[in-house]
């Protein structure tokens, strides 16, 4: 977590400042007041074509007076919190390659708005991220202060922004760290403890069923899974009450494989360390409940996540096993690797005891998503268009952009097995959608969304160039769900 302070200045000038300027290259009031001290360069430079406002594009200005970096923004009609969270990235990014202190961040428009504030926070924070918890030297310079530029007016009501977007900062950062880990460090006990520990200063309520209880309440499916590892599996449920007493909860479900070998099925060893990363899901959820209580948001939210290992031994289940669920249904497994939509049938069949509003899974569930969507954008399913709507413009308002794809019959046909209610891989085609139309079974007629985010957990060849995300986890769809239930 970074403790750089960051409060409002009307104008600033230190020894790092940094200013976006849109590609009509027009300079604003504090903008031409900073060109003006350091002797008419940023006119020099754009006079001279070296320095366009193109989206993404940057420069760094030295002089004695201070050091300026100018942001591009690109079309002003196209301005976005992303384009800014990414500009304040690299504002904290340079900050702390020229080892300044404190440096400032002129975004000067009209009004700067609660959102836009929040958007600057978060790329701030989230630029200096760096996971070097397993590095011998963990020396890491940051800035210890950043000065949003403003005018002079609504600074009291800005203030909550500053507050509101280090939290859902510090939440993106928390969904990172736990994907991150390795899966000797992160055990689903492990990971048991780390949600205890969030909840236990907190107005969130942690319950973990062990093995035992697993076993008790008929979890065949997280069993199953569990079945070849030494790991024992267990079921984390975080649960915060801020709305309405009776008002039925929003579930979130995670997938939280610690790590995914594919198990019998064994995966190609190549790439096969990404797969700590399969614990995204539950990474997401855990992060997501922690911003909720932070926020204080007035809303009841459940989140779930079965977590376990997917190994291959001599104890692990097979091809061809049949596996019963929580909600009594049966699947005949035909690969073990197809592990995710096994063990999330348990979870999402368990989150009907709430009578939910909704429920929302993550998973990184199907290397297909991949194929189909690439990994900028998450694919997105469900049994309710009001909610897939709803989360298509928090992707739009958030830059965490999804896609739907099609679940209709046809699809959830493909997964008819002949010896057992369903199975769990359909054929070569749409192994996205049958992947869901799996799911599809264990919420019955409840408000569902999938969201599948394979091509987006982690930084991978396609991954899109922002500043504000490093390479290793994304902690995707934190900010995506904290906007869609601010939005309710």
């Amino acid at each position: 977590m970074n403790n750089m302070k960051k409060k409002f200045s009307t104008f600033e000038i230190g020894s790092f400042i940094s200013t976006t300027i849109y590609d009509d290259l027009s300079l604003s009031p504090n903008t031409r007041k900073i060109d003006k001290q350091i002797g008419n360069l940023i006119s020099s430079i754009i006079k001279n074509k070296e320095f366009t406002g193109k989206s993404n594009e940057s420069i760094l200005l030295r002089t004695p007076q201070t050091n300026v970096l100018l942001i591009g923004l690109g079309n002003k009609k196209c301005i976005s919190n992303d384009k800014l969270r990414d500009a304040a990235a690299k504002a904290s990014i340079t900050a702390k390659k020229l080892k300044t202190k404190s440096f400032s961040f002129n975004h000067d428009v009209s009004d700067m708005t609660n959102d836009y504030v929040e958007a600057v926070v978060q790329g701030s924070e989230l630029g200096l991220y760096n996971f070097n918890v397993y590095k011998s030297n963990k020396k890491d310079f940051r800035p210890l202060t950043m000065n949003i530029i403003i005018k002079n007016k609504t600074k009291t009501s800005l203030t909550k922004s500053i507050r509101t977007g280090e939290i859902i900062a510090d939440a993106i950062m928390l969904s990172r760290d736990i994907s991150n880990l390795p899966s000797r460090d992160c055990t689903p006990l492990q990971l048991a403890s780390r949600a205890k520990k969030i909840s236990s200063n907190r107005p969130l309520k942690t319950t973990v069923f062990n093995t035992d209880k697993l076993k008790k309440l008929g979890f065949g499916g997280l069993l199953g899974v569990a079945s070849g590892s030494q790991q024992p599996p267990c079921f984390i449920i975080m649960e915060y009450n801020g709305g309405k007493r009776g008002e039925k909860p929003i579930v979130f479900v995670g997938k939280t494989i610690t790590f995914d070998t594919g198990g019998i099925s064994i995966k190609p060893s190549a790439s096969m360390d990404e797969m700590k990363y399969d614990k995204s899901g539950g990474a997401t959820v855990m992060s997501i409940m922690q911003a909720v209580a932070d926020l204080k948001l007035p809303v009841n939210v459940v989140g779930l996540m079965p977590a376990t290992e997917n190994m291959p031994s001599g104890s692990a289940y097979k091809p061809g096993d049949v596996i019963t669920f929580y909600n009594k249904k049966t699947a005949e497994i035909l690969n073990t690797d197809a592990e995710g939509r096994v063990i999330l049938a348990d979870a999402l069949s368990y989150a009907q005891n709430y009578k939910p509003r909704m429920i929302i899974d993550f998973a990184t569930l199907t290397g297909a998503c991949v194929i189909a969507l690439g990994n900028a954008v998450s694919g997105l399913l469900g049994n309710d268009k009001k909610i897939i709507n709803s989360l298509f413009e928090s992707g739009e308002r958030t830059g965490e952009k999804v896609w739907e794809l099609p679940l209709t019959n046809e699809y959830k046909k493909l997964i008819k097995s002949d010896i057992a209610d369903i199975k769990n891989i359909g054929g070569r085609g749409a192994g996205t959608i049958t992947a869901a139309a799996f799911l599809s079974y264990f919420v019955d007629d409840y408000p569902w969304a999938h969201l599948d985010i394979a091509g987006t957990a982690w930084t991978q060849d396609g991954t899109p160039k922002k500043s504000y995300i490093k390479k290793g986890a994304t902690g995707v769809g934190v900010l995506l769900s904290i906007d869609f239930l601010r939005n309710l």
